[in-house]
């Protein structure tokens, strides 16, 4: 990729931001001038923490761990959260694109395996910018985009090439739980969307040495009473992304934030209900984190 076109990309990125059509929200707030979006950051991203993680999934871990970025804030705002204080409560501190740059070069000298940037779509800008100073002062390890999977496709294209693995979660795959829950109603068809291009761009994943390096790697959390709409995200991933398609099926939901107002999402899953998810997953063929 030539500098100048990476320069333009970057260039497009900033002016999706005001006004602001980052995300599907389209929300239209004039972050650059100081005003918050949807996601309740303005022009600068807020960092909640960063440093090696070892809480993710076994190939982006390794022994040294995945170097994790925490942005603040979110496009989607599930009342359900388990990091709510950060996506809702927006903890952290505001940082320039210098210091982005920095830290992601100490979690590379620390021996971190990635640079995993966690809910990063209202931030992709910066994140962009930054990438590029990093990558000028050596950067090498891969990139992870470890978001929500409510995506603007737009947003995607711009990030070709920077991306190495696309860690999205897939929470529903019906519109009325997404709209309850989430604010989203158009959620499935958006994430859909969001899927394909995502696989478009990097295919499916790559291991190598035990580590990834390349792909798509999707997670998908068992919600209760079938809020998650589970086997029709499965059915999707394996017939229309691919029979190949890395998946973490995930079982630590917990009513976190304000779930406890909702009957539906008032309690943890059970077994069983995890297990029905697990088998389907495996019976349709799908590649199954361990």
């Amino acid at each position: 990729m030539k500098l100048i076109t990476w320069e333009k990309r970057i260039e497009e990125a900033y002016q999706l931001m005001s006004p602001c059509r980052l995300c599907p929200r389209n929300c239209k707030a004039q972050r650059l001038e100081g005003k918050k979006g949807f996601c309740g950051i303005a022009a600068r991203a807020v960092v909640s923490s960063y440093g090696p993680h070892f809480g993710e999934e076994r190939p982006l871990v390794g022994r040294h761990g995945s170097g994790t970025l925490f942005f603040a804030g979110c496009n989607l705002g599930c009342l359900f959260c388990q990091n709510y204080t950060i996506s809702h409560y927006k903890e952290g501190e505001e940082v320039t694109v210098e210091t982005l740059a920095n830290i992601m070069l100490a979690l590379q000298a620390s021996g971190c395996h990635n640079i995993n940037f966690v809910t990063p779509t209202h931030v992709t800008p910066q994140i962009m910018e930054a990438l590029a100073i990093a990558r000028d002062k050596g950067l090498r390890v891969p990139t992870v985009y470890n978001c929500g999977g409510y995506e603007s496709v737009e947003t995607l294209r711009l990030l070709e090439g920077a991306i190495d693995v696309y860690m999205p979660d897939f929470k529903y795959s019906e519109g009325r739980w997404a709209k309850r829950f989430s604010g989203a109603e158009d959620y499935p068809e958006v994430a859909r969307a969001a899927f394909r291009e995502m696989h478009r761009q990097v295919g499916d994943l790559v291991i190598e040495e035990g580590l990834a390096v390349r792909g798509l790697l999707v997670r998908h959390l068992v919600m209760p009473n079938g809020v998650a709409g589970s086997r029709a995200v499965i059915d999707f991933l394996a017939e229309e992304i691919s029979p190949n398609t890395y998946l973490n099926v995930m079982e630590q939901y917990h009513p976190c934030y304000r779930a406890r107002e909702f009957a539906e999402i008032n309690r943890r899953i059970t077994h069983d209900e995890y297990m029905e998810v697990y088998l389907y997953a495996k019976q349709k063929g799908l590649r199954l984190a361990e």
